[in-house]
């Protein structure tokens, strides 16, 4: 029996969210768009996550479980299983509102050039905290539209693209190689760069997903930054591919990467790896006022240095 093709494959990868899977894929089918499969991939969960959505009775549903191999090998098995062109992705911690799919799907209408589509999103917590993101760097009005300065826009904002805020066709995830896998931190923004630089983006700067953040202490560190610096190894590749125009903004876009490395070292306490981190930055932004801030932070007593990053973070996360 052939099984018809939806209009849209949808790929959550799942790990250990048996207290979040059912929201997000509750807000899956409270679309106004029916159309679509949804690929949960059980990347080798401990908890009782695949077992709630293995409850759910609707044939849209395929779980496909296998062993852990991490978020990005997850998203490719479920990119190369899906019946449809176009691939969504929703992270099993997220939500979308009911018109996301709606929104994707006119996007993709009505710019045949572009093969990524994605919408604005919002950062929420479980203590009914909500925080819009800041977003830089479009034209005066943009609404909806080709995304045509991506790194322009990346440098300055929080990331334009989110992963459960973004549809691909399947064609252009492929040929840029999937997800990559054994990258344990900023594998989603080196996805969007490489995709950048090959396709066009429509964007609608309306918010339709929520991002849930877990409440966490601000002053801790996030994720040990990778060693070797996988992601800023092939971010300094792209460099040999970009277009005149895209060189200067992804030089400054790379000095980012390496600014959020020399902060969460600075954190931890490793100075030398803080440092250098800090040559990077000035090496593809030489004209950084951050890196002054960075160079006199590695220098500074360990306690001090702790206390200003703390309080740059909370004005950070709490008045922007």
């Amino acid at each position: 029996m052939k099984l018809d093709t939806p209009c849209v494959s949808v790929v959550m990868p799942l790990y250990n969210k048996e207290n979040e899977v059912n929201r997000a894929v509750k807000s899956l089918f409270s679309q106004t768009v029916r159309d679509y499969e949804l690929i949960v991939v059980n990347d080798g969960s401990t908890d009782k996550g695949p077992e709630i959505v293995r409850t759910i009775n609707d044939p849209r549903i395929r779980i496909i479980d296998q062993e852990n191999g991490g978020v990005s090998a997850a998203r490719n098995r479920g990119i190369k299983e899906a019946r449809a062109e176009l691939i969504a992705l929703l992270d099993a911690d997220d939500e979308w509102h009911p018109d996301f799919l709606e929104t994707i799907m006119r996007l993709r209408t009505n710019y045949p050039t572009c093969d990524v589509f994605a919408t604005n999103y919002i950062y929420r917590r479980n203590n009914n905290y909500f925080r819009q993101t800041i977003i830089r760097g479009f034209s005066n009005g943009f609404k909806e539209g080709i995304l045509t300065n991506y790194f322009g826009v990346a440098a300055k904002s929080d990331p334009p693209l989110w992963t459960s805020a973004v549809a691909i066709n399947k064609t252009a995830i492929i040929s840029i190689g999937g997800f990559p896998v054994g990258v344990t931190s900023g594998e989603d923004l080196l996805i969007w760069a490489k995709l950048a630089l090959k396709y066009k983006i429509a964007y609608s700067v309306k918010p339709k997903v929520y991002n849930w953040e877990p409440i966490k202490l601000l002053d801790r560190p996030g994720r040990v930054p990778q060693t070797p610096d996988i992601v800023g190894q092939e971010f300094i590749r792209l460099l040999g591919s970009a277009s005149s125009p895209q060189v200067e903004e992804l030089n400054i876009y790379i000095a980012l990467w390496h600014q959020m490395r020399a902060s969460i070292f600075l954190r931890l306490g490793r100075r030398q790896e803080a440092i250098y981190e800090v040559k990077k930055i000035a090496k593809y932004s030489k004209r950084n006022l951050k890196l002054r801030v960075f160079f006199v932070l590695a220098l500074l007593p360990q306690k001090l240095c702790d206390w200003i990053l703390r309080t740059i973070n909370y004005l950070k996360y709490f008045h922007r």
